[in-house]
């Protein structure tokens, strides 16, 4: 990352967590200079690059001063929900401005092309930029193995409807699941199995057992921040699955949807231990960006290209939102907004871990040690009465999620707990709502772990 980005990035997460607060002067530009160890150049640079998005003002012969801002429209005011539910991005982490530059630029920049049916497989020169980008992950590609889809949704559902070279029909599913594709399969009547994985992994024996029996067109996973158990596979698991996938042709289809909110360095995919192309690697930018973008790329084994074109059928995503991604990932913007938002989600990881471990000395909840990426699940006793505490926590204006939706209909709940989500909790009440949840598990007939 440049110098003045990386300025600019600390001074935006300093603006977000109140150590500039509105109306307050920056240090001049000689100060900042001495403090970041470059020259006045670079730091005139961010300066201007905040001035130009609504960040901050100059004034002749004063200085820069932060933007008095009104409370955002997302944001919820004391006395009102604390959400623990929801999985969308937060709204007052949008890089609406930035991403208004993008479309300004995309527009200048392909004109009428815009106004074209699009390449089936989606503009050319972002799944060229998508490949550099994507290697950054370990995932290697060429552009021609890359497919632009409305959104990783879509590209899941073609390939559960499409045949696979290996001729099985039987979808293996991790449990819990993503619960929007467990219910699409189940509506779809597509044959579906489950195997669990708990927050210490999955059984590779019995995964090992179940490739070996046959019938299985592919496994759908989430190694990296699991939804909902929030945990990531470990090296020895991801090379395993590759292994065991290439010994019994069995497929892997790798969501790696919350590839961008993690801390930690060094974490290579499924896709990179795939010798025998069997690993179709998803990757969604709606968790960075904007939901309602629905922009994903798949990097598809070569042998099924043609058959997921064919099922794909159409252009299904707009050019115009895929210019503006391209110019976005392209002039570094995407990565700077990665890096705030990293920084946003792991900050509030931090908060409930502490709270936790404040409000929980009887061991109500067992939760696994999450640092990154949004959900951290809170494991509950067999004797909580789930729709009691539901009740409660609703009766509180508390939104969590319980684990129940995340199961095949059928399948054996094997954990009782709540999915907790920081991706819209004000970090000035995750304290409180912890509190509140522990209070509430309580009375729902939660024991303590030793008892």
């Amino acid at each position: 990352m440049k110098k003045y980005m990386s300025i600019l990035s600390d001074l935006e997460q300093r603006m977000m967590e109140g150590q500039y607060r509105s109306g307050e002067k920056l240090p001049s530009v000689r100060e900042a200079a001495k403090s970041y160890g470059c020259s006045v150049s670079t730091v005139l640079r961010a300066y201007s690059e905040l001035e130009r998005r609504h960040a901050i003002y100059s004034i002749s012969q004063s200085g820069y001063y932060v933007v008095d801002r009104q409370p955002a429209r997302g944001a919820r005011n004391e006395g009102q929900t604390i959400d623990f539910a929801s999985a969308s991005p937060d709204l007052n982490l949008f890089p609406y401005l930035d991403f208004q530059h993008c479309l300004n630029k995309a527009i200048d920049t392909y004109k009428y092309n815009l106004f074209t049916y699009g390449d089936l497989n989606g503009l050319e020169k972002l799944r060229h930029t998508i490949v550099s980008h994507l290697a950054g992950d370990q995932v290697f590609a060429s552009p021609d193995q890359i497919m632009i889809t409305s959104g990783v949704q879509a590209a899941l559902e073609i390939l559960a409807k499409m045949p696979f070279p290996n001729g099985n029909e039987t979808i293996l599913v991790e449990q819990p699941g993503y619960d929007l594709y467990l219910r699409f399969l189940e509506t779809e009547g597509l044959p579906v199995r489950g195997i669990a994985r708990s927050t210490a992994g999955i059984n590779l024996q019995e995964l090992e057992e179940i490739f070996k029996s046959g019938g299985i067109k592919f496994l759908y996973t989430m190694p990296r921040y699991h939804n909902p158990l929030g945990t990531s596979y470990s090296t020895v698991e991801r090379k395993a699955i590759a292994s065991l996938s290439a010994k019994y042709d069995v497929y892997v289809v790798e969501d790696d949807y919350m590839a961008d909110l993690g801390e930690e360095r060094g974490f290579e995919p499924i896709y990179s231990y795939d010798s025998t192309s069997r690993v179709i690697y998803l990757k969604s930018f709606s968790k960075i960006i904007f939901p309602g973008l629905r922009l994903g790329a798949a990097v598809m084994p070569r042998q099924l290209l043609e058959t997921f074109r064919k099922h794909k059928r159409y252009a299904d995503t707009s050019l115009l939102s895929q210019a503006a991604l391209e110019v976005y990932i392209h002039n570094g913007m995407y990565e700077r907004h990665k890096h705030k938002i990293i920084s946003q989600y792991a900050a509030r990881i931090r908060l409930l871990n502490e709270a936790l471990k404040r409000h929980n000395t009887d061991g109500l909840i067992q939760a696994a040690d999450i640092r990154s990426g949004v959900y951290i699940p809170f494991m509950l006793s067999q004797t909580v009465n789930m729709e009691r505490l539901m009740k409660r926590l609703e009766a509180r204006n508390i939104r969590v999620e319980p684990g129940k939706g995340f199961y095949l209909s059928g399948y054996p709940e094997r954990d009782k707990f709540l999915r907790i989500s920081v991706s819209r909790a004000l970090p000035e009440r995750i304290e409180e709502g912890v509190k509140a949840i522990i209070e509430e598990v309580k009375r729902s007939g939660g024991r303590s772990s030793s008892g």
